[in-house]
């Protein structure tokens, strides 16, 4: 089944109501159904080849999301990018999966077009967030009517990339299978509460003249989530639009995260998701308070770890235990401390226990499986789970099993409950504020600059982003680099969020015998970094 028909299958009955309420401006489940009706109509007239891939590097903005259910409905393949990277960033991406369109924002028409012309994209379209650009306008001319295209399970309709150690990053492909199953999968076990006939919104596609009043949630009338995640990775993209699509749910959405505006609103929500960076600026909101999330039901944190003493301030302060969970890029969801009080109690520092259908254990180097509270190797399998790396079938062989198990990367630990205790991560990848950034990639910027002999980049603790990049450079013989004039250099080559905090040049870096870097003396050594005065 085409991934969108399932969505869509999840819309109320009164596709009048607000669907989307965007800082006031209001979405029903019409314009979302109408809207992504046009931009299907549009790709199609541009008699694309089956499953084109459309690459899609903009701001977030309800309009990017109708454009993801619109790739869907029209058969092809969704390609999510982060609007921070850089060309050299998106040289790559668009080299390697040779997207037959690419829609980018308005102020990066000029730089990306050429880009992608010269590596032979046909199709460059612009969609910003203010409700403008070529795209909406020449899918504003198309009909709104739409049959969505027959997709199986195993066909793909998204790729997600995410670099790899060796810093050349790859492309996991997820199909409309293992999208929808993760879905369902968390509907039920998240205990979604399906909403009543909510109120009538004002239509906002096509968007004409001012915006209307918004309108508060009835009482009785089901979630309702503030989204205030980017639609560019698995956690804002699938994990809560997903979710609130499939069960008919309105969404209080954020095009930029505000901690003061998102506490403000939390009154007219149910269900919030976000990274722990979200969850330690809310912290320091005098309005977020026990009274002001008295109707919220969950709070949810993923894609980097919590620290213990962040879920329990949270607790302290609202009364609300966050329920931690665990996925990936490959894998979307795999495991999730419980959400309803029968199940068990949320443990602070675990991710929980595996999800309904996926298959979890953890290994030893040999393969043999580990005793209980044994550190190992974690493995997954499921539904959930994807086929490989776009055109990479030997990296794919490497990452899965000879039994069909797929390796993470992560080491871990499981108790007798099943529950599990993420430990660290075999490859060095380092998350700061719910982004991953491989070492090796910020490393061979690094080395290109003037002055810096070697490099080596690691990840240590910081209050606000969970883990800080820090860089450690050598000098060139007679050469000094300068650390801020380096840090300068690359804000202009790779995404802000890989740039280091900090770069410390130093005279050697710590070796073993055998000549590795010792990145574990360098995170030791500087762990300290960013701790409190």
């Amino acid at each position: 089944m085409n991934l969108y028909t399932a969505l869509r299958a999840g819309f109320p009955a009164d596709l009048a109501a607000t669907a989307i309420d965007a800082e006031g401006a209001l979405y029903s489940w019409r314009d979302l159904e109408r809207g992504s009706a046009m931009m299907a109509n549009w790709l199609a007239k541009l008699e694309l080849p089956a499953d084109s891939r459309v690459a899609v590097h903009t701001d977030k903005s309800v309009e990017g999301l109708i454009l993801y259910l619109a790739v869907l409905r029209a058969g092809h393949v969704y390609l999510p990018l982060n609007p921070a990277y850089h060309a050299a960033e998106l040289a790559h991406f668009i080299a390697d999966a040779a997207p037959a369109v690419v829609v980018c924002a308005g102020r990066n028409f000029g730089w990306i077009s050429k880009l992608a012309f010269q590596r032979g994209v046909r199709w460059v379209f612009t969609l910003n967030d203010d409700r403008s650009g070529t795209l909406l306008d020449r899918s504003s001319q198309m009909s709104d009517v739409h049959a969505p295209a027959e997709r199986g399970t195993d066909d793909l309709a998204a790729i997600l990339y995410t670099s790899g150690t060796t810093g050349r990053s790859k492309g996991a492909m997820l199909s409309h299978g293992n999208l929808l199953s993760n879905a369902q999968t968390l509907q039920s076990y998240w205990d979604w509460k399906r909403p009543q006939p909510p109120n009538l919104a004002q239509s906002a596609w096509p968007s004409e003249g001012g915006e209307p009043a918004r309108a508060r949630p009835r009482a009785g009338s089901g979630d309702v989530l503030l989204h205030a995640l980017p639609i560019f990775h698995v956690h804002g993209l699938f994990v809560a639009s997903h979710g609130a699509l499939l069960n008919g749910s309105k969404m209080i959405w954020f095009n930029r995260f505000d901690p003061g505006i998102v506490a403000r609103r939390l009154p007219e929500a149910t269900v919030f998701m976000g990274v722990p960076t979200l969850y330690t600026r809310l912290l320091h909101e005098p309005t977020l308070t026990r009274d002001n999330c008295a109707g919220m039901r969950l709070f949810i944190s993923g894609s980097a770890p919590l620290l213990a003493e962040t879920w329990m301030a949270w607790f302290e302060r609202t009364g609300h235990q966050i329920l931690e969970r665990y996925g990936m890029s490959e894998t979307l969801m795999l495991t999730s401390n419980p959400c309803r009080p029968a199940d068990g109690e949320r443990r602070p520092g675990t991710v929980g226990r595996a999800l309904p259908g996926v298959g979890l254990r953890i290994v030893r180097d040999d393969g043999q499986a580990c005793a209980a509270g044994e550190i190992g190797h974690v493995q997954v399998r499921g539904p959930n789970v994807f086929s490989g790396y776009w055109q990479m079938p030997e990296k794919t062989a490497e990452e899965f099993t000879v039994d069909g198990w797929f390796k993470t990367g992560d080491v871990g630990q499981m108790d007798d409950a099943g529950v599990l205790t993420l430990i660290g991560r075999s490859k060095d990848l380092i998350i700061s504020g719910g982004f991953n950034v491989y070492p090796a990639e910020v490393e061979g910027f690094l080395n290109e600059l003037p002055g810096v002999g070697e490099s080596a980049v690691v990840g240590v603790p910081h209050p606000d982003f969970g883990e800080a990049v820090v860089a450690v450079v050598t000098a060139r013989a007679g050469q000094l680099p300068a650390p801020d004039a380096l840090i300068l250099a690359l804000k202009d080559r790779i995404a802000g969020f890989k740039v280091p905090k900090r770069v410390i040049v130093q005279a050697e870096l710590p070796r073993n015998a055998m000549g590795k870097v010792q990145k574990k003396l360098l995170r030791e050594q500087y762990a300290g970094l960013f701790a409190a005065p």
